[in-house]
């Protein structure tokens, strides 16, 4: 069996090892058009912050690990599938046949349609390259603009403000992080960054950048990129970097009849097969089961990614497993604000919701029902530098997303937490324990 994976990414680095584990006689091929190992853009921000070298993005320190395996690497870039010859046809032009094919080849950065924008020391923040280059010029007490205060955008920022720059943020919605926290916790994030010097515009856009003559430190001493927003004011910068949006890889499909989402991903099933029954998709570029609604929809978190890489893997070695859906789940620290959001966070119709909010102790929790079962959650709190929230930590991260994903009924609770959100744990382990004593009496010899 010929395997061929499209992306060197999480997705495709799981999926490559998942096909060698269950089918060791099989030929597995991962194509990446970047010429380093395969790495982790979630492990940028923290090569930004000079935390860890290059090594540490990669996704196997050895770098012998994908020989030993019997893993192909093919540094090029995928052009187009020939869905009837089973083949790809790569940009240096040989092409490579397959059995199976998962195209797991992630999002890329939107440049929006802004004059200026294609001027040097304007760069995304999404490769290593990319990284190299916002390291160069990144410099502390150096005027920096972020365009976009997204999630993506707010990790930047985060790794931006410990480089210890002069950042602003522009950001088009009217708070920060708007796909992912409410107007309160989104407002909370700006308050906090502003009183740590950072300089947010939010409902606002950068209309136009240019570079003007002027004694500047970077971009050759002698220049300074000007942005214009579309309020009137004006940001000086030796540096502009842009975290406006993403979109699935999917160019290099044009053509193919491979059935296309209404979010620009490939449609896949619970399999993670596509509309062709030898091609599966994974990560980003996958527009799958949505655990909370059922429908489909695109989830570019590398959680999803590498659950999606496993289960594809299988499949397409002759497995049968099955995705149950991905739970929307983000985790944001911004400069040592952390802020959380789950399944519908934003409620569902004819919902009800509990909240607590203390602003001054930038504290925010946010319940969202549907009847007594808990499907949404925001949650929002400061930490110390050395008090790093995990999975299962104190902060209740884990119980807010094993409440959502369990959809386990929350019964009086329910009201109990309408009065004092904060006792979420409680409810969770009332409820776990009543459900542990009903499976008992059910099945007193535990059979």
């Amino acid at each position: 069996m010929r395997h061929v994976i499209i992306g060197a990414g999480p997705a495709g680095v799981i999926a490559a090892e998942t096909l060698k584990k269950n089918d060791p006689a099989a030929t597995v091929t991962i194509i990446g058009d970047e010429p380093e190992p395969p790495y982790s853009r979630m492990a940028i921000p923290y090569l930004l912050q000079e935390n860890i070298p290059e090594q540490g993005t990669w996704l196997r320190k050895n770098r012998d690990h994908y020989d030993a395996l019997g893993i192909r690497i093919i540094r090029d870039r995928v052009e187009s599938i020939d869905r009837k010859a089973k083949s790809v046809a790569l940009l240096e032009g040989a092409a490579e046949s397959y059995d199976r094919l998962l195209i797991a080849t992630g999002s890329r950065p939107i440049k929006p349609p802004i004059e200026g924008i294609d001027l040097p020391q304007i760069h995304p923040c999404w490769t290593l390259e990319d990284a190299r280059n916002i390291i160069a010029s990144a410099k502390k007490d150096e005027p920096v603009l972020l365009m976009g205060a997204g999630f993506i955008g707010c990790i930047i920022l985060e790794a931006l403000a410990r480089r210890g720059v002069d950042l602003s943020v522009v950001e088009m919605g009217d708070r920060m992080v708007p796909r992912m926290l409410d107007e309160k916790a989104g407002g909370h994030i700006k308050h906090w960054c502003e009183s740590k010097g950072i300089a947010v515009h939010t409902s606002n856009r950068v209309e136009r950048i240019e570079r003007v003559k002027g004694k500047w430190p970077g971009i050759g001493g002698d220049s300074k990129l000007v942005a214009h927003l579309a309020d009137g004011q004006t940001i000086e910068a030796s540096l502009i970097i842009r975290a406006t949006g993403v979109l699935p890889n999917i160019d290099f499909l044009d053509g193919s009849g491979i059935e296309i989402g209404s979010a620009k991903g490939i449609l896949v099933d619970r399999h993670l097969r596509s509309s062709d029954e030898n091609i599966y998709a994974a990560g980003d570029v996958a527009e799958g089961i949505d655990f909370s609604t059922g429908e489909h929809s695109v989830q570019a978190i590398q959680p999803t990614a590498a659950d999606h890489g496993r289960i594809a893997a299988l499949n397409m070695s002759g497995r049968k497993a099955l995705h149950q859906g991905c739970v929307n789940m983000n985790v944001l620290d911004t400069v040592g604000l952390v802020s959380c959001s789950f399944g519908q966070w934003m409620g569902v119709d004819g919902g009800s919701s509990a909240t607590l909010d203390s602003p001054e102790q930038y504290r925010y929790i946010n319940l969202q029902f549907e009847d007594d079962i808990l499907v949404g959650a925001s949650l929002q709190f400061k930490v110390k530098e050395d008090d790093v929230p995990s999975p299962t930590g104190q902060h209740g991260v884990g119980i807010l997303r094993g409440l959502i994903q369990s959809r386990v009924r929350l019964g009086r609770w329910v009201e109990h937490l309408r009065e004092d959100p904060s006792r979420f744990a409680e409810a969770y382990v009332a409820q776990s324990q009543a459900v542990e004593a009903n499976t008992r009496a059910f099945n007193p010899l535990g059979h």
